[in-house]
């Protein structure tokens, strides 16, 4: 069992990389970009963009190899091309060549994802009463990377100006390359789930409710991510606050498997997604009333807690709906949605923020999807194959 487990944690190195480090750190980096390349709001919000861009091609292309390629195959190729693409991000200045980098971050970083999702529920396959564990295990790498950045991004950039912010993506691109490696050893010792007998074909009827919840998990989750630290700094937040959210968000996601393995195990139907929703919404709905110290990191804590035991309530729901072979594509089909909800979400909650004059509204909205993706949720039959 310790065994596996160590493999688990080895393989949450992905979502450290994909997700973490490609995806969420650029909301620490933002303003020193935006200061030293002289951008636009418009060029700014480009970047983040064209990542959820990649990282929506990535679904598909997963979605369309993953039976024939097998899941460790995609994702080890996907680190290997979203640690070379965080390193060459700090090797150039030019706009349309960190918006490419960024779009190979997204389809890279959507392989590892969505992979290393699959394999994390077969690293014991004689044990599958575990596999729960192992796929809370796997998404809580998220919370690594999560606090990793926040412990060390705000503070460089503070010290050495907003002109240091290459160095940043280039130290991320290193620390990927040494987590590549010692996911690679996980990978390639966990059973292809594709391989395992049982047919790939599989319906989305059946799961309707728990793809529509999670569709709402995508739109207002990312709202949040995304605008958090902005309103933060728009109420006067110091430095020293915005690591203590950011780090703490980190290990709240750290230790969520702690939180949400019992009901992921045994709660039927989409009662763990819907759980983790409620979680959420309350998380982002916080700091509309106060944006005092306590409640802000009250917010993280919530919000850190059920971020990434979403895709992780998903993933260990279909583990028991379907049978092995169908775990890839249910996942990229899955993610294929979270995709587009991710290029969605910014501009329509960026929108309401802009109708009402205030980042708030934005929050609002967000913490409203979330509300209404726990509701739906509670919709869906429990499935059992």
């Amino acid at each position: 069992m310790w065994r596996g487990l160590f493999i688990a944690f080895l393989l949450s190195f992905g979502p450290a990389v994909s997700n973490s480090f490609a995806r969420f750190a650029y909301a620490l980096l933002l303003p020193a970009m935006r200061t030293d390349l002289q951008w636009n709001w418009s060029q700014a919000g480009a970047i983040n963009t064209v990542n959820a861009f990649g990282y929506l091609l990535g679904a598909l292309l997963v979605r369309a190899v993953v039976n024939r390629a097998g899941n460790r195959r995609l994702f080890c190729a996907g680190m290997v091309i979203t640690s070379l693409a965080l390193f060459a991000t700090g090797l150039v200045r030019d706009l349309p060549a960190l918006m490419a980098l960024r779009v190979l971050t997204g389809i890279g970083g959507a392989a590892v994802f969505i992979c290393g999702g699959a394999l994390s529920g077969n690293v014991m396959p004689r044990r599958p009463e575990m596999a729960t564990t192992t796929i809370a295990v796997y998404f809580a790498g998220g919370g690594l990377g999560l606090m990793l950045t926040g412990a060390v991004l705000p503070g460089m950039l503070e010290a050495q100006g907003p002109a240091s912010w290459p160095q940043a993506w280039r130290e991320m691109g290193v620390a990927a390359a040494l987590m590549t490696a010692a996911s690679f050893w996980a990978a390639l010792r966990i059973d292809e789930p594709g391989a395992a007998a049982g047919s790939s074909q599989w319906r989305l009827g059946p799961l309707a409710a728990e793809f529509g919840a999670y569709a709402m998990f995508a739109l207002g989750y990312i709202g949040y991510m995304t605008f958090i630290i902005a309103w933060m700094r728009g109420q006067g937040a110091s430095t020293g606050l915005v690591v203590a959210v950011w780090c703490l968000l980190g290990l709240a996601t750290w230790l969520a498997p702690l939180v949400w393995r019992y009901p992921a195990e045994h709660w039927p139907g989409g009662r763990p997604l819907a759980a983790v929703m409620a979680v959420l919404a309350t998380g982002a709905a916080l700091p509309l009333l106060s944006g005092h110290v306590a409640v802000l990191l009250a917010s993280a804590l919530l919000f850190g807690g059920a971020m990434f035991s979403a895709p992780s309530s998903v993933s260990s729901f279909i583990k028991r709906a379907l049978p092995k072979p169908a775990w890839g594509s249910a996942m990229a089909t899955f993610t294929v949605m979270f995709a587009a909800g991710q290029i969605a979400g910014p501009m329509a909650i960026g929108w309401a923020a802009d109708l009402t004059g205030s980042l708030a509204g934005g929050l609002a909205v967000s913490a409203a999807l979330l509300a209404l993706g726990a509701v739906i949720a509670l919709g869906q039959r429990d499935l059992r194959h």
